[in-house]
């Protein structure tokens, strides 16, 4: 009965290994040893796979509890024991079963998925082409039973924006959840307007490893994006990064080999083009670069997912990690100069001038025509800009003083 649970454990860490396993992950098995290929061969043909693992697994448990029920069948009709002992031995080995043969093996399967799938690939194989003369009648019992139990089961079509409006305003009763749903979709329809470098964490809020990168390398850095980024050997230029909530451990040294590579965009790009885009190729990090080919910036999918999930996303308050704009007197506010004109519009409720930058730190300096001081003033339209501070490192801090005599032009 150990060694059933044993080939249980096994079948069920399998599962959850391979099936785990993320499309960069395979992209390198590709490329790696014999098990590592092998690994991704198997993943070729998921139905195959999944209907060996799930026939071998269910061949150990029947053979488990045929043994478990013979041995509470000795220990009923055994004088020492009897009855309540037979009860016990049935209810621990099938909560032995359950714990030791599914529940941890699948964690540990998920946890060191990419590990576990290469060390088992080779084994694994075996058993499933063991099963390859009475494949087709369980690919046959397989489809007959998804038509007897789902027979009109259809793809959905796809949705276009005012769906989904409607599909909210008619199912939703909650006030409050549909005001949740109506700003999500707003916000996703905004994406279309937003461009890469208005979301974008500038150059000099992150910082990137010149590879071999080990373990001790890591002390003292900023990781404030979730990110350990790997630049060029020997360049600035960001190529490579890790997903560090993704990442149970890290090796002592070579830490750079599990980087995956990035994805890289022009400055111009829409948000939704760049999901769209990162999403496609299955790309976490998007590095931004200018019309020189130069880095100035980095998207991350979690920054996109934040525009969509919050109600008022603002870059500079991520950035920052602070409320970016402070009221200080009727027609007064004190800004970071990191804020997006289209976040200052929406909170002032505003139509601003029209200008080519897009923060207030890039009027400043389109006005002065040379970088800001403490103290310069300027006039952009309505509205008088004062520098408060401009430190060398650090955020430039704004007084915005409405005129309430002039009138916003666009």
């Amino acid at each position: 009965m150990g060694v059933l649970v044993g080939c249980s454990a096994i079948f069920s860490a399998s599962e959850a290994a391979l099936f785990f396993l993320r499309p960069g992950d395979r992209r390198a098995m590709k490329r790696g040893s014999t098990a590592d290929r092998v690994a991704d061969q198997l993943l070729e043909s998921p139905d195959r796979l999944l209907s060996a693992i799930l026939f071998w697994n269910l061949v150990v448990n029947t053979a488990y509890f045929t043994l478990a029920s013979i041995c509470a069948i000795q220990l009923e009709k055994s004088e020492s024991f009897g009855n309540t002992w037979a009860l016990v031995f049935g209810i621990g080995s099938l909560l032995l079963l359950v714990f030791f043969g599914e529940l941890l093996p699948k964690s540990i399967g998920v946890l060191v998925s990419r590990r576990f799938a290469s060390a088992i690939a080779i084994p694994l194989s075996i058993a499933v082409r063991l099963l390859d003369p009475i494949m087709p009648v369980l690919q046959t019992a397989n489809i007959v039973s998804r038509r007897l139990l789902w027979p009109n089961f259809q793809r959905e079509s796809y949705l276009e924006i005012n769906d989904l409006e409607r599909a909210i305003q008619l199912s939703v009763s909650d006030a409050e959840l549909l005001k949740q749903e109506q700003a999500v979709l707003n916000n996703i329809v905004l994406l279309s307007d937003i461009r890469v470098d208005e979301w974008m964490r500038p150059r000099t809020q992150f910082q990137a490893l010149r590879p071999p990168v080990h373990l001790a390398d890591l002390h003292g850095k900023d990781f404030r994006t979730g990110y350990l980024l790997v630049t060029e050997f020997k360049q600035e230029e960001i190529s490579r990064a890790i997903r560090l909530t993704n990442v149970s451990e890290l090796p002592a040294r070579n830490i750079d080999r599990l980087a995956v590579p990035v994805l890289y965009l022009p400055w111009c790009t829409t948000v939704a083009r760049a999901m769209e885009r990162m999403t496609r190729l299955e790309r976490d990090v998007a590095v931004i670069v200018n019309e020189h080919g130069e880095t100035i910036g980095l998207l991350t999918i979690e920054d996109i997912f934040e525009t969509i999930f919050n109600y008022a996303p603002s870059r500079s308050k991520r950035l920052l990690d602070e409320n970016p704009i402070h009221y200080i007197r009727p027609n007064c506010w004190v800004v970071s100069g990191m804020v997006g004109l289209r976040q200052l519009s929406r909170r002032l409720n505003m139509e601003l001038p029209k200008t080519h930058s897009i923060t207030i730190a890039g009027v400043i300096q389109e006005k002065l025509q040379r970088l800001a001081q403490p103290g310069d003033q300027c006039q952009w339209g309505p509205f008088e800009l004062r520098v408060l501070e401009y430190p060398y490192r650090g955020h430039m801090l704004v007084e915005i003083t409405w005129n309430q005599t002039d009138k916003v032009t666009s």
